[in-house]
């Protein structure tokens, strides 16, 4: 007798956790660059800030679940590899890592509204 396997359709929860944090990370990323202080962050921003937010932004899709502590520790891992660099500012950096960790509470009031 042949078993019948049955197909499921549709997006897994992995899933839509993984787009609701990029869409989230995204949308503070579009906060830091063109809010209210936008156009003062964008003077400021150089080539290996942006790097670094982008390698930000990787590590937050690869984790299944983002929570605060997770956040600021990719952050703070983030800002020990930097730190390291002879070209970057260590003044600039340390602007940068706070400004990112203040974002904390949108990225999580933005996700929460895309999980709805």
């Amino acid at each position: 007798m042949k078993k019948k396997t049955v197909s499921k359709k549709g997006v897994s929860a992995k899933k839509i956790i993984g787009i609701g944090a990029g869409v989230a990370v995204l949308s503070a990323a579009a906060y830091v660059l063109f809010g209210p202080n936008g156009k003062k962050n964008r003077k400021v921003i150089h080539g290996w800030a942006v790097k670094m937010k982008g390698e930000i932004i990787e590590e937050f899709e690869k984790a299944k679940v983002l929570t605060e502590p997770m956040y600021h520790n990719i952050v703070n891992k983030a800002e020990t590899r930097y730190a390291k660099l002879k070209s970057v500012d260590k003044k600039e950096l340390e602007a940068l890592v706070k400004d990112l960790k203040k974002h904390w509470k949108i990225i999580k009031k933005d996700a929460d509204s895309k999980k709805k």
